[in-house]
């Protein structure tokens, strides 16, 4: 069987696929008799392998030339595998602990083979419906961020190397197109997409519709997400893309990055946190009425901006005379001047990270893609009210971010509306 043009794998051609491949049979010992694969691929785009042998393992994921939830009738480039298998590589470099190994990517089968995250590792939005606390999610997180958007910036980067890797990434437009339609755009109009808890929400979805101040300020965001080429970003860092146990946080599926405004990816976690908050009313039980564990949302939100405040801050100070061309060493040459340039530059990015963050809250409960949060919630009208908490929570913050000084009030804000 030969590989040298495109077509989708099944369990009996991957196994042939494996077999050619020395990158990836050399991980299975070259054993193949006792072999368990399993399809996975629960997410909107992929096929994704699990791959289980006596002496390894690892997974295997190709793209497909459409959107698979939908199907044909939806195509979507392959060629988005490329991106997610580069980005991988390059925030595996800067984040080796939070990032698995690529073992293998074929451009021409639009196919990367990784690490398999065993057991107990499971996606973060399950553990977080289940009620799972997480005792190193926010440092970890924390991390992750600080150094894959640190180390892909002007901060660190010389204007020619980050052109470069700018214009190599443009080539994801039409992912990035994806994320304009459905998170900047679909909500604030009528579209065959959007969905949403009917009837319960109906005056809510429309009342998105017509908030023309709520047009304004994601018109402007908008703008800062096509316009705005800051750092690598991941591009869809939701909590559906990180898998965690109690010790090990790893963030996956990164085929939506490309070099784009730091807050949308700390914005997109933390407004999922912050989804996730308001939907465990719906998972309240006798006995136990998550109050605790709303707590530790709450608490992990705000240790999660601070410690990559911290972090970011820190990276910026060890690499002031490095390669970065943003603030030159001998133009921000005092202590003073470089505290001023930090504050701001924090501050706007606190503020882009709030904004991108309701964007992402909104789309999720009125818009096509809704989270296994509150889909879990059976009962409809219980599972609006804690989602109409979300939306007016999300409305809010998108028209009123810039007032926010510090996490903390943001926390504040969360409480007043729950």
């Amino acid at each position: 069987m030969s590989f040298d043009e495109f077509k989708p794998l099944n369990e009996k051609s991957l196994v042939e696929y494996i077999k050619a491949t020395p990158a990836l049979s050399s991980r299975l010992g070259d054993k193949y008799d006792d072999l368990v694969i399993k399809e996975v691929g629960d997410g909107n785009l992929n096929f994704v392998f699990i791959v289980v042998g006596s002496t390894g393992s690892l997974v295997i994921k190709q793209a497909l030339p459409y959107i698979r939830c939908i199907g044909e009738s939806w195509p979507m480039t392959k060629e988005r595998a490329y991106f997610e298998a580069t980005t991988l590589r390059k925030h595996g470099g800067l984040s080796p602990d939070h990032v698995p190994e690529v073992y293998h990517f074929d451009r021409t089968m639009a196919l990367i083979g990784m690490r398999y995250l065993e057991p107990p590792h499971i996606i973060l939005r399950k553990g977080l419906v289940a009620g799972i606390q997480y005792p190193f999610l926010a440092e970890h997180m924390a991390d992750y961020m600080a150094k894959t958007l640190f180390f892909t910036s002007l901060l660190y980067h010389d204007t020619t190397e980050h052109k470069r890797a700018v214009t190599e990434f443009c080539g994801n437009v039409e992912l990035c197109r994806l994320t304009e339609q459905v998170v900047f755009s679909d909500p604030y109009r009528v579209s065959t997409f959007n969905r949403w808890t009917s009837p319960y929400l109906d005056d809510d979805a429309k009342a998105v519709r017509e908030d023309s101040s709520l047009k304004l300020e994601i018109s402007e965001l908008k703008s800062m997400f096509c316009e705005r080429a800051q750092a690598l970003i991941h591009g869809d860092l939701h909590t559906g893309s990180v898998m965690v146990t109690q010790d090990s946080t790893q963030v996956i599926d990164p085929e939506f990055s490309f070099y784009g405004p730091m807050g949308f990816d700390i914005g997109a976690y933390l407004g999922n946190l912050i989804l996730a908050f308001f939907a465990q009313d719906g998972h309240a039980a006798e006995g136990n009425d998550r109050k605790e564990y709303k707590q530790w949302i709450l608490r992990t939100i705000e240790q999660t901006w601070n410690m990559f405040n911290k972090r970011f801050i820190a990276l910026w100070d060890q690499n002031k005379d490095g390669p970065g061309e943003a603030y030159l060493a001998d133009i921000y040459n005092s202590t003073e001047v470089m505290q001023l340039v930090q504050e701001k530059y924090m501050r706007s990015l606190f503020h882009d990270s709030l904004g991108f963050g309701a964007a992402k809250m909104i789309r999720r409960i009125v818009g096509v893609a809704h989270v296994e949060d509150f889909e879990s919630i059976k009962e409809d009208e219980e599972r609006a009210v804690c989602e109409r908490k979300a939306l007016e929570f999300g409305k809010m913050l998108l028209k009123e971010r810039r007032k926010f000084k510090c996490i903390g009030e943001v926390v504040s804000a969360i409480q007043q509306q729950s």
